[in-house]
């Protein structure tokens, strides 16, 4: 017997065979509640602000595994049935997330689901990524990293919550209000702190800091493009290896769910040290363990940033 398939039919059969294929890697968490309205995140920040601002009136998904840098993170099947059965997809958009579209097309037919850009009002920055054959304009997607745009990104959460869920519209009010409080105090309190440092200029591993930068008043240099799996050429690496000698720059920031091996090679070359600089894309597991949540994490970027910079 010969079995025939339309053209799109082999595209989703190719479609959920690359999502099958991927749920051999790691796991994420969790599965729908009946009765509750449920809301699928794709990475960290996203998952924290949306089980702040919903409380118990909503179930969290996070799609991405605690330990997981998110930029080359794909999804698993289970992913898809879940979000296909769920009320809210959020995720943050800018790039960050190059499997969505595809993934939301291979969602079950008759799924109500509402899919939201996060980051959606933020002012994007546009960053030129160098490859050996040319320089390439692409999106910067860490928008989180900065309390300011996070700012962006709760509010809008909170109206996804009130769209899908009018019910509950006053408690959503009402706990987004006391997390827009806690990110307006970080965002005025990085705004006091590194305004009274001598120094502005910071080298990080990964091109993940343009938002804090340009809120901040700092200048990133970043060894790594906007992935942090991006090699660097060698004529970058001996260009930053002047400027952190020029400059009089202390330390090399790295991050921990990547390698540090460009960072601490950097480092030894310039003679100086290296440090966390974290872009709180997700938990480690003694992260998770210790309760670090994003206000912890970056109140630590600022103690580290007020060092370097003295």
């Amino acid at each position: 017997m010969v079995l025939k398939f339309s053209r799109k039919g082999l595209l989703m059969l190719a479609l959920m065979l690359v999502v099958v294929l991927a749920g051999c890697g790691a796991k994420s968490g969790g599965s729908i509640v009946e009765g509750k309205v449920n809301v699928v995140t794709t990475f960290y920040p996203i998952y924290e602000f949306t089980q702040e601002i919903g409380g118990a009136d909503i179930h969290v998904i996070n799609l991405l595994p605690v330990g997981v840098e998110p930029h080359d993170w794909t999804p698993r099947s289970q992913d898809i049935i879940n979000t296909s059965k769920a009320q809210l997809f959020l995720y943050n958009g800018a790039g960050l997330e190059g499997w969505v579209p595809n993934f939301l097309k291979g969602l079950e037919s008759g799924s109500k689901v509402q899919t939201v850009e996060v980051s959606h009002g933020v002012e994007y920055i546009m960053t030129d990524e160098a490859t050996d054959n040319n320089d390439t304009l692409h999106t910067d997607p860490h928008t989180w990293v900065s309390p300011k745009s996070a700012l962006i990104m709760a509010a809008n959460i909170k109206d996804s919550l009130q769209s899908v869920d009018p019910e509950h519209k006053a408690g959503y009010e009402e706990r987004y209000n006391q997390l827009a409080e806690k990110l307006q105090a970080l965002d005025s309190k990085f705004q006091t702190e590194l305004a009274k440092q001598p120094n502005h200029e910071i080298v990080v591993s990964h091109q993940a800091f343009a938002y804090l930068a340009r809120d901040y008043g700092l200048t990133q240099h970043a060894i790594m493009g906007l992935s942090p799996d991006a090699e660097p050429r060698g004529q970058d690496m001996v260009a930053l290896t002047d400027l952190v000698k020029k400059e009089g720059i202390k330390y090399i920031f790295f991050e921990e769910l990547v390698s540090d091996k460009m960072a601490k090679t950097l480092a030894a070359e310039a003679g100086v040290s290296t440090m966390v600089l974290n872009p709180v894309e997700g938990l480690t597991q003694k992260q998770e363990k210790n309760g670090d949540n994003y206000f912890t994490l970056m109140e630590k970027n600022l103690q580290n940033l007020i060092l370097a910079l003295q």
